[in-house]
C-alpha cells in the first residue's frame, strides 16, 4: 500500500468547509490502496469548532503535529470579533471600523500569503525527518491557507518528491482577495509565490473547471478537477417543515447578498396572502448584518430566524427538513467557478436548491446535469419569482419534491476513487 503525506491546516476539532474535504478523503483512501499520513499544526486557532467531525476520522491513522505560531492571536487582544472574522474570511464590504482597516492591510500586507506563514519553516525542518522516517516519497498539500503549500514547495527544493497541490480555492482570484487592501508590491508577491507553487508542484487538483482553466494560463502541470462531495451519512429522521422554509447553510457573506430574490419574496407576501403565512427565511450559521438589514428594509424582518452555527450533522437535519434550500455566490466574473461545498450536500438531502449567482456559474451546470434545482443570476426577477410561485402551490398539495439523477457521482467514496488514481 502507497503511503502519502497529507499535510493540512485545518483538521478536527475544526469546524465549517475547510476540513471536510480531507476528513473525507482521509476516511476512504486506504480503500483504493493509498495510504494517509497526516501532518497538522498542534495548537491551531480555528476560528469554528466541530467535535462531531472527529467521528470521521480514522481511528488508526498516524498523526504528526507541530506547533504554529499565529499573529491572530495577538490581534484579537484588540478586537476579538473582528479577527475571527476575518480569519473566517468574513470581510464586511461597508462600515468597515478603523480596527478592520488596519487588520485586513496588515493580514494583506505584512502576511504574504497568509497570517499561517510562519508554520512553513519549522515545518519543513520537521518533516524531512518524518518523511525519512516513513519512508515516503508523494506528499498532498492542501490550501487555504496557502501558505501551506509553500511546505510543500520547500519540501520539493530539498528532496526527491512527488507533490500534489490541492486547491479547494482560487489563490489571487478568490473574492476577498481584493478585500485585503493590497499594496503593488504586496500584490505582485502573491502572484509570484501563486507562480511558483503552480509550476514546482508535480500534479494539481482544482475543485472546478474554471480554477483549471485559470491555472493553465501559468502553468503546464497536470491539472485534475475533483470536486467537493456528499458522504452518505446518517440523518435522523425530521418531518419536512410545516413553513415554508427557504434555508440557507452556512456563512452568509455580505457580497453575496441576493438584493433580487429579497426583493421578490416581499412582492409575494404583498400579493398572496397565503404565502404571508406561510413564509420562513432560515438562516443556519453566520449572517452579515449587511444581509439582515437589506432584508429588514424590504419588510421581511418578521419572517427571519437566525439559528446561528450548528454542528455539521446539525446542518444535515436542517437541510432534510428545509422546503427549498438556498446556495448564493457573489455577482462577478471572478466568482463563476466557485462550487461550494454545501452545494453536494443540498443535492444529497433531495430538496429543492435554489442558486443565486453570476451569470455563467458553473453551478448552474451541475445542478441542470443533476435535475436538483434551479439557479438564477442576481439579476433575475420574473422567472425567480414563477419558480418560487411553481414550487410554493406544490408546497400547500405536499407535493414539493425533487426527482434528482446522476449524484452518486459526487458522493466522497466515487471522488476518492478518483483522487487515488490520479495519485
Amino acid at each position: 500500500m502507497r503511503k502519502v503525506l497529507v499535510i493540512t491546516y485545518y483538521w478536527p476539532p475544526a469546524g465549517g468547509p475547510g476540513v471536510q474535504r480531507w476528513l473525507k478523503f482521509v476516511k476512504y483512501l486506504k480503500d483504493f490502496g493509498v495510504e494517509p499520513v497526516l501532518y497538522i499544526p498542534e495548537n491551531p486557532h480555528y476560528p469554528m469548532l466541530d467535535e462531531s467531525f472527529a467521528n470521521d476520522v480514522p481511528k488508526d491513522i498516524k498523526i504528526y503535529k507541530h506547533k504554529i505560531k499565529e499573529p491572530y492571536r495577538i490581534a484579537s487582544l484588540f478586537s476579538s470579533k473582528k479577527t475571527k472574522s476575518i480569519s473566517s474570511g468574513i470581510i464586511q464590504s461597508k462600515n468597515q471600523s478603523f480596527i478592520e482597516k488596519i487588520l485586513l492591510w496588515v493580514r494583506g500586507n505584512l502576511f504574504i500569503p497568509d497570517a499561517r506563514k510562519f508554520w512553513v519553516k519549522p515545518s519543513v525542518n520537521y518533516l524531512k525527518d518524518v518523511l525519512d522516517k516513513e519512508g515516503i516519497d508523494t506528499i498532498i498539500t492542501t490550501g487555504p491557507p496557502h501558505s501551506v503549500h509553500l511546505i510543500g514547495y520547500y519540501l520539493k527544493q530539498s528532496m526527491t518528491l512527488n507533490w500534489l497541490a490541492d486547491f479547494r480555492d482560487p489563490w489571487t482570484t478568490i473574492g476577498y482577495h481584493k478585500k485585503l487592501k493590497l499594496t503593488t508590491s504586496a500584490e505582485k508577491k502573491h502572484k509570484k509565490l501563486e507562480a511558483d507553487v503552480l509550476n514546482a508542484a508535480n500534479k494539481i487538483i482544482v475543485t472546478s473547471n474554471t480554477t483549471k482553466e485559470e491555472f493553465k494560463r501559468i502553468t503546464n502541470k497536470p491539472i485534475q478537477v475533483i470536486t467537493n462531495g456528499f458522504d452518505c451519512e446518517v440523518v435522523n429522521a425530521k418531518q419536512l417543515d410545516s413553513r415554508f422554509t427557504i434555508s440557507h447553510i452556512g456563512s452568509l457573506l455580505s457580497g453575496r447578498n441576493p438584493i433580487k430574490l429579497w426583493e421578490v419574496l416581499a412582492e409575494l407576501v404583498q400579493e398572496n396572502q397565503d404565502f404571508k403565512k406561510a413564509l420562513m427565511l432560515q438562516f443556519i450559521g453566520v449572517v452579515s448584518d449587511e444581509i439582515l438589514a437589506t432584508i429588514t428594509e424590504v419588510g421581511l424582518q418578521d419572517y427571519i430566524e437566525v439559528v446561528g452555527y450548528v454542528s455539521h450533522q446539525k446542518a444535515l437535519e436542517y437541510q432534510k427538513a428545509s422546503q427549498v434550500l438556498l446556495l448564493v455566490e457573489i455577482d462577478s466574473q471572478d466568482t463563476i467557478g466557485i462550487i461550494p461545498g454545501k452545494l453536494f450536500e443540498y443535492m444529497a438531502a433531495k430538496r429543492p436548491l435554489l442558486g443565486v449567482g453570476p451569470r455563467d456559474w458553473e453551478v448552474a451546470g451541475i445542478v441542470k446535469e443533476t435535475n436538483t434545482g434551479s439557479i438564477f443570476n442576481h439579476s433575475d426577477d420574473i422567472a425567480l419569482k414563477n419558480v418560487l410561485l411553481s414550487w410554493f402551490e406544490n408546497y400547500r398539495k405536499g407535493e414539493l419534491m425533487i426527482t434528482s439523477s446522476n449524484i452518486e457521482q459526487y458522493s466522497r467514496r466515487e471522488l476518492t476513487r478518483k483522487l487515488a488514481e490520479y495519485i
